[in-house]
């Protein structure tokens, strides 16, 4: 296969963009949990907020680990980028399949990280549908 230096120059606006993205989702979940915290201050009940707060977590970790990477693959990109430079080419094709390899590892992440926020706001559903059967028999 043959690679240039613009091969792999083609991922850094794919990889900028989904580092924004990363950082959106890491700073909505931080709000999110900025927000549960301080309600939490006011109404500390354990019990309803012990799964939100694990979700939390692990959404955290996923996305912690989305970002690093992220990041791994813009390095390993940027390495390729200079051994192609040096007329590396082996190195340049080792560390260009390596940024590929980060990338899919980041993008699944992200899918798993989806998966976790679709089940946090299910939980939150839930807890809804919860007290709305509350009321409604209270009302009876």
């Amino acid at each position: 296969m043959e690679i240039t230096l613009a091969t792999p120059a083609l991922l850094f606006p794919a990889i900028s963009l989904l580092m924004l993205a990363y950082t959106n989702r890491f700073l909505s979940v931080a709000a999110v949990i900025r927000g549960l915290h301080g309600y939490f201050k006011t109404h500390p009940d354990e019990l309803i907020y012990a799964r939100q707060i694990e979700q939390l977590r692990r959404r955290v970790r996923l996305i912690r680990d989305m970002q690093l990477f992220g990041v791994l693959s813009l390095l390993f990109c940027t390495l390729s980028m200079f051994a192609l430079f040096a007329e590396l080419l082996a190195m340049g094709k080792v560390l260009f399949s390596l940024s590929l390899i980060s990338m899919v590892v980041s993008l699944g992440l992200s899918l798993a990280e989806i998966y976790r926020s679709v089940g946090a706001i299910d939980l939150q559903l839930s807890d809804l549908t919860g007290n709305t059967q509350r009321a409604d028999r209270g009302a009876t």
